[in-house]
């Protein structure tokens, strides 16, 4: 009886709704502004370097007829290296393990954590066997207000900012009372990404003043050889007439 007893008992069940959870973390809104802002800086570089070589083949179509055979082979390799160029830094930015998975793991984990923290701290004082994400894709049929632990996870993590931010301040009082302060610099995440987005420019604009020059180098070379065509047809024309 007692082993019928406890498989009929009614499993506890109660749910979140992890999207209205988030909306009321100041913190986490800022890492998505953050976020935000260096994905529009990534996607207009890659959409410059699109419209970059899309200059060159329209000048290339423009120059064809004008150019030896192996100007052309040049050209055409020099842009088929840029296209590689940009599906590598594609993928730097938001390929699987790109700049913008490690910002969201360095800005967003952090805070999905506190919250899974404080779920499993509200599961368990609850005494609850399941706790669902009404905003995932799990299709809730209806959900009983009564169950709905959202509210109390957001208690639960305001609570332990501010348990954090007193200690942090009781800290801070005391390595102001030691005699010797060393002072430590940690470049985060967040910095080594930037570091690591200036070294990507700067090899960038180094390929692109690369390019430029070669590009002008080549200008140069189809110039003289329009002027020699020039001054030949001039010659032919003379030679002739003294003819």
């Amino acid at each position: 009886m007692s082993f019928l007893a406890n498989a009929q008992k009614a499993q506890r069940i109660g749910y979140i709704d992890m999207e209205y959870i988030l909306e009321n973390i100041p913190e986490y809104k800022e890492a998505q502004s953050k976020i935000n802002a260096k994905a529009i800086v990534w996607q207009n570089n890659i959409v410059q370097q699109e419209k970059e070589i899309e200059a060159l083949k329209a000048e290339l179509n423009n120059e064809k007829e004008l150019l030896t055979e192996e100007l052309i082979i040049e050209k055409v390799e020099d842009i088929q290296i840029l296209e590689f160029d940009l599906k590598k830094l594609q993928a730097a930015y938001f390929g699987t393990n790109g700049d913008l998975y490690f910002l969201r793991q360095q800005l967003v984990k952090p805070i999905q954590d506190l919250v899974f923290n404080a779920v499993q701290d509200i599961a368990t004082k609850r005494k609850y066997d399941f706790v669902l994400d009404k905003s995932s894709s799990l299709v809730m049929l209806y959900s009983n207000k009564d169950f709905d632990v959202s509210d109390m996870i957001i208690t639960s993590i305001t609570r332990i900012k501010k348990v954090d931010a007193a200690n942090e301040r009781q800290n801070s009082r005391s390595r102001k009372g030691d005699d010797e302060v060393t002072e430590t610099v940690i470049l985060d995440e967040a910095d080594y990404l930037n570091a690591k987005q200036e070294e990507l420019k700067k090899k960038i604009d180094e390929r692109k003043a690369a390019q430029l020059k070669k590009r002008e180098e080549l200008k140069a070379v189809i110039e003289a050889k329009r002027q020699q065509r020039i001054q030949d047809i001039e010659d032919a024309k003379k030679a002739k007439e003294q003819k």
